[in-house]
Order: C-alpha cells, then structure tokens, then sequence
C-alpha cells in the first residue's frame, strides 16, 4: 500500500538534516580548537573521537527542543500539523469485536493488574461501546504461585463481564520470543478474528475514549498501520517516580512534537498503549531471532521499533498521536527498578547492530536504529572520554592534554545549553500560561520542582552512564540477561540493598571525589556534576524510595502533574475499581458478542 505524505514532509526532514549536520560540524569543529593547543597526539585523537560519538543525541535533542516549543507556541493545532490523520468518521461507531486488547503480563501483581483493565471494560460498558472490543490476557509467569492466582482472578473476570465483553486468558510456560514471541502467539491463534490490536502492557490504562479514538482514527485512515499514543506517567505516591515523570513529561511533549514533524509517516512504537493494523502486521512484523552467537543474537529484546520499521517498509504509515490525555503508564517507583528496565532496553538496542542492514528499509527507519543504538553507546563513550581523561591527568606528561580553557569553558556551556534544552523549552511553555502553571501545581511549585528536578538529572546521568557501561562490558563478558518481574508499587530500599546493586558505582564515584580533589580549587567545581552522582548512589537510592517522603511531595504539590490537580473521568473509574453493580445495572442491556 502507498501511504500518503503531506508534500512538505521532504522539505522538513531535509531542513532538520541540514540544522543537524551543521551543529555536527560547529560541535566538532570546537571540540578540536579546543584541543588544538600543543597538537594532536593518541589521547587526543582519542578524546575527541568519543566526543564525536555523544554528539548526535545531544544536537538531535537540542533541535527538538527548539522546533518542538515553537509549534507549542505558534502552531494552532500542533497534533493536527505533526500527525495529520484523517479523524474523519470520529462520530461514527466502530466495528463489533474488530480490535482486541492485548494485556502483556509476566509475574505481574495481578491485582493491580486486575483493576486497570477492569476500569477499562468498565469505561467501554459505560458508553456501550463494549461490543467492538475483545480483552485478551497474555501471561507468560513463571511463578507457579503467582499463575494460579492470575488464573483464579481472570476467570473471575470473564464470568462477570460475561455476555458484555469476550475476556480470555491462556498462559505460556516458555517464554519464547518474551513480549514479542508472547504477541505473535496471539497472532496465530487469534489474529484472524481481529482487524486491530491495543497493546497494553502490564502498567498500562487507557480512557475509553481515547480507546475508541484509536479505533475511529484506523478505520478512517486505512494507511496508517500502527498508531502510538503519548503516554504520561499515573500519578504516583512513589518519590522518584514522581520526580522522573515530572521531568519526562516536560521534556516529552516538545521532543515528540518536533520528532513527529519530521519523521512523519515513519514514527516510532514503543511497545504499548498503541493501536496495530493486524493484517500487514502478522504477516509482515513477525520477528525472527537473530543467528549467530553472543549477547546479541537470539530473541530481540527491543522488538517495538523493529516492528515500527517493518510496517513502514510494508507501506503502511507508523504516526504518534502527540496528544498527553487519556492514555498512561507507571513509570518504576525506585532507582533499582528503573536501571532493570533501563538495562533491558540498552540490551535490545544494541541488538539493532544485527538489524541495520535490513533491505528494504527507509533512510529514516535505518536513522531512527542508529539513533537508538547511539541512545546507550555514547553513555560508553562518554564514560572512555573521562577515563582517557583521568588517565591523562594521571599519568601520562603534563604536556599530553594541553587545552584551551577559555574555549573549553564556551564547550562546557554549549553542551549543558543543549542538555537541558528539551525540559527548558517544555518548562518555558507552562510559564507562559496561568491555566498550565496551575496544571503542575502553580509558579513556585513549578520553579522549585524544576530546580529540584535538574539537580535530580545531574545526579542520575553519570550514574545511568557508569551502569550502562558497566552492563555492556558484563554482557560481552558472558553474563546471562534475563526478564525478571518489574516491581511497580511503591517499596521502600534499604542501604543493604542499594550498596549490594550499587556497590560498584559508589566505589567509582568516591575515586571521583579523590581524583578532582588534585586539580585547582577553581576547576573541581567543573568536575562536581560528573563525581557527585555516583558518590551519592546510596542516599539517592534509599531516600528517593520512601514513600512517605513521596506522600509529603504530594501533600505540598510538589512535582504534580496536571492529572492530579482536575482528575480526568478514567481516574474515578481506576479509584472505585471499575463500575459497581449499581452501575451495571444502569449501564444498558447486555450485548453478547458474537
């Protein structure tokens, strides 16, 4: 199938090309004036190679930040301008059992799964729109224990919703393929009986309208083959998640709008909470291992944006619905299970190594591979561009890493401008408007989260980037990685767990501490947002769990989202554990699907 492209699509991806390449050029260019004093030797030669390697992440996010925020500014409909799907046929209804709700669960708590997906029937019942949805729960639990309960609980399920909404469960033993090979199971069992497909993964919830938008917009838009929504964080009660989601979701809605403006019809997946055309994508996103041996053969990991480029090179269009209402996730209550996940993900894209020569494949589908694959190579980098430093410092002649420390200090301001660049420009867009400043909990709520918030950033990136590096070196090494259940509430850590995971982090971070210790009183401060991080991995760990510290964030207003200030109407669904009986009483007669 030809898909539609609006004309201008060319002439955007060649002026983000040419803002990119140019900031390339500028970058590197003042990198190596600011190393030219001396000459260029190996360590040099070196440092500035590794540098090369971090910048594309750090200029494509800066140029996002500045696109993204003048389409939140100057765009009258910026979802409209950056996803421009037909929403013709949004009155219409939908087809009867056409899409199936695909719940991705293993060793999950099955009661906090349970009451999402229970407050979504309930929504589609409350709307009588019940009738063209089929709710299908994929385990793949290894936990026996746990099993029987899931078990005990969906049949629970579907006896009561029975005659209202088809719901199946069927568990696997093996995790074969894990969530991707759990996905294509469903395909060959069931694809046939449906046109589309949500994806919701174990953290998942999603307003019934946003549901049946999904739903109208496919049907309208027979090219598009899989349609991704933007995710927010639910509120939470867990510090770190509310501090990370914060951040997020600053950062998130310029980067993805101005991400959406260029790459079009050849958006990203991301796994979850998105709607799939299930025809082209049983036949044509069906994922093979990898051959070879090594860490990155085998099951890919990171299957949502292989499976994004697939569709794409079947001609179907891939597009991001860049709308931040009705459709969320739990982002991990605590350090430990972030780096989990994190490290899950670094595994996966590392595996598009394998995946880069595809044919058939477009320039921006092999971009958007290469992209992720440098999201986590250029934590390595950067991390062998301070040990090259260090090593400089240390022990090879004072006149190895001559520099020039004027240019160096414009360096310096020039990469954090960038870094920041996505949550300033987000954050400069609440400040324009009374409504959205009282959204994230007003002005000097906003301005002290925000502080907080880059503080909390500073600590966390070389952190991420030492775990990274860490990861890659034991993964090369032979260590096994597998899916290990995700802890999603709130849970306190204690200082025995966080130093047993941690341990290795802190022990670097201290020899930071000590190593810019030997330079000049006026240069170590330079050095602080590199050491200081992993020296405090601890305290970081363990405070940031406390759910009570989480409760008087809360309590103050501090890090809110706009959700917890006016609670959408999905949320009373999610609180009162989906409809009462009272209410299914009053919710219209039964419609058995056929």
């Amino acid at each position: 199938m030809q898909a539609h492209r609006p004309p201008s699509i060319t002439c955007r991806r060649v002026i983000f090309g040419l803002l990119v390449l140019f900031s390339l050029a500028v970058m590197a260019s003042l990198m190596a004036f600011v190393l030219a004093p001396g000459g260029f030797n190996g360590v040099k030669l070196a440092l500035l190679t590794c540098f090369l390697i971090t910048l594309p992440w750090l200029v494509v996010g800066f140029w996002h930040a500045v696109i993204g925020f003048g389409i939140m500014v100057f765009a009258r409909d910026p979802a409209g301008l950056t996803c421009p799907i037909d929403p013709a046929g949004a009155s219409q209804g939908i087809p009867e059992r056409a899409t199936a709700l695909l719940s991705c669960i293993r060793n999950e708590n099955v009661q906090e799964v349970e009451r999402k997906l229970d407050a979504m029937v309930s929504g589609l019942v409350t709307r009588s729109v019940e009738e063209g949805f089929a709710l299908y729960v994929l385990s793949d639990t290894s936990d026996d224990r746990i099993a029987e309960e899931e078990a005990e609980i969906f049949e629970a399920m579907r006896q009561r919703w029975h005659g209202r909404i088809s719901v199946v469960y069927r568990r696997r033993t093996v995790n074969t393929g894990y969530k991707a090979g759990n996905i294509a199971d469903f395909c060959a069992r069931w694809g046939h009986l449906h046109r589309y497909a949500i994806t919701l993964d174990a953290d998942s919830y999603l307003a019934p309208e946003t549901l049946v938008a999904l739903v109208q917009r496919m049907e309208a838009n027979p090219q598009v083959g899989i349609l991704q929504t933007l995710a927010v964080g639910l509120p939470s009660k867990a510090l770190f998640a509310r501090v990370f989601q914060w951040g997020m979701r600053l950062g998130m809605r310029s980067y993805t709008l101005a991400a959406a403006w260029w790459q079009g019809d050849c958006g990203p997946y991301w796994g979850h909470n998105a709607i799939l055309r299930l025809e082209p994508f049983r036949t044509q996103c069906m994922l093979d291992p990898l051959p070879g041996r090594g860490p990155l053969a085998g099951a890919i990991l990171s299957h949502d944006q292989i499976e994004a480029v697939l569709m794409r090179r079947a001609g179907f269009e891939v597009r991001v619905w860049p709308v931040e209402d009705g459709s969320y996730e739990e982002n991990p209550p605590n350090l430990i299970e972030y780096v989990r996940r994190d490290l899950r993900w670094c595994h996966g894209n590392l595996q598009y190594v394998k995946l880069l020569t595809l044919k058939g494949l477009k320039l921006v589908s092999r971009i958007q591979l290469l992209m992720a694959i440098l999201m986590y190579v250029s934590s390595i980098a950067w991390m062998a561009f301070i040990a090259i430093t260090v090593y400089a410092s240390l022990a090879a002649p004072p006149e190895t890493l001559q520099f020039d420390s004027g240019l160096g200090m414009v360096m310096f301001a020039v990469v954090m401008t960038m870094v920041f660049a996505p949550k300033a420009s987000s954050l400069c867009y609440v400040m324009m408007s009374t409504n959205r400043r009282k959204g994230f909990g007003g002005g000097a709520r906003v301005a002290i989260s925000a502080i907080c918030e880059v503080v909390f950033t500073m600590l966390l990136a070389p952190l991420m980037a030492i775990t990274h590096t860490l990861f890659v070196i034991m993964l090369f090494a032979g260590a096994r990685v597998g899916w290990q259940r995700q802890e999603r509430l709130p849970k306190g850590v204690g200082w025995a767990m966080a130093m047993r995971k941690f341990w290795p982090q802190f022990g670097l971070g201290c020899l930071g501490i000590w190593w810019a210790s030997q330079f000049p009183l006026a240069m170590q401060w330079l050095f602080l947002p590199i050491v200081t991080g992993p020296a405090l991995v601890l305290p970081l760990t363990v405070f940031s769990s406390m759910p009570s510290l989480g409760a008087i964030a809360d309590r103050y207003g501090f890090w809110r989202l706009p959700e917890e200030r006016e609670k959408p109407a999905e949320f009373r669904l999610l609180e009162n554990g989906g409809l009462a009986a009272e209410d299914l009483q009053q919710s219209g007669p039964a419609v058995l699907p056929r």
